[in-house]
């Protein structure tokens, strides 16, 4: 199929809620857009898995019908992004916040829909852009994905009367060894030397009683709690 001829085809969406009224309501508003070929799924994870398989879809509207962010639903739509990651997802909601914006495009959506701030026609647009390999999101939303890659990662290391046992500057030594960056790689994250992060190391390494990265991280996983980071490059 040339480039000109899959232009001219239309979009095929599958639609998923878990509201049988809603589900009729948005797959008939959506159907009597020419662009668009439309079928209607429940928001069930075999179901859908199973519609993606049986036919070549290109967008899936997963529909969350007020049921808010949980991690069930990240789960869900994880678990079809990696069955299917061609087809472009976007989730339907009543609201969104920061931690829903984020989880939603680690998990693999490529768009946000919001009936509180956009109209339908918007929604239609929104297939198309998707569609097209793009990303759907308010400025507010992308903000939020801004702030996230922006951050060097830090963790709020403490003792068990919530005591803090390492600088701020140890914790994002600390939560940096925790994703698994090696020496060399926290250097050129914090404009440090490989010998001031090394000298962190054994200071962070005394602290807490331990001797080895594998310690560390394990440390990390029982005493840590992650929470944005103010820094400085090469700041001590």
């Amino acid at each position: 199929m040339s480039v000109k001829e899959s232009l001219n085809q239309p979009i095929h969406v599958l639609v998923a809620d878990s509201s049988q009224m809603q589900l009729q309501l948005l797959t008939g508003a959506l159907r009597r857009r020419p662009e668009l070929k439309v079928t209607a799924c429940a928001l069930d994870l075999e179901a859908i898995l199973k519609h993606l398989a049986s036919s070549s879809f290109d967008v899936a509207l997963l529909s969350l019908n007020g049921q808010g962010s949980t991690w069930q639903d990240m789960a869900v739509l994880r678990r079809i992004h990696v069955s299917f990651p061609r087809v472009a997802k976007i989730l339907v909601l009543e609201s969104v916040d920061r931690e829903l914006v984020v989880n939603a495009f680690r998990s693999g959506a490529r768009g946000l829909f919001c009936f509180s701030v956009s109209p339908f026609r918007a929604l239609c647009k929104c297939i198309q852009v998707v569609h097209r390999g793009q990303i759907w999101a308010t400025a507010q939303q992308i903000d939020c994905l801004i702030d996230l890659v922006s951050q060097v990662p830090a963790l709020r290391v403490v003792n068990a009367d919530g005591v803090a046992l390492v600088t701020p500057r140890e914790e994002q030594v600390v939560a940096l060894v925790a994703e698994g960056l090696s020496n060399r790689e926290i250097a050129q994250e914090l404009a440090l030397s490989e010998h001031t992060v090394k000298k962190y190391l054994f200071r962070i390494f005394d602290k807490l009683g331990i001797s080895t990265r594998v310690e560390l991280v394990l440390y990390a996983v029982n005493h840590g709690d992650h929470r944005p980071a103010e820094w400085l490059p090469g700041a001590n």
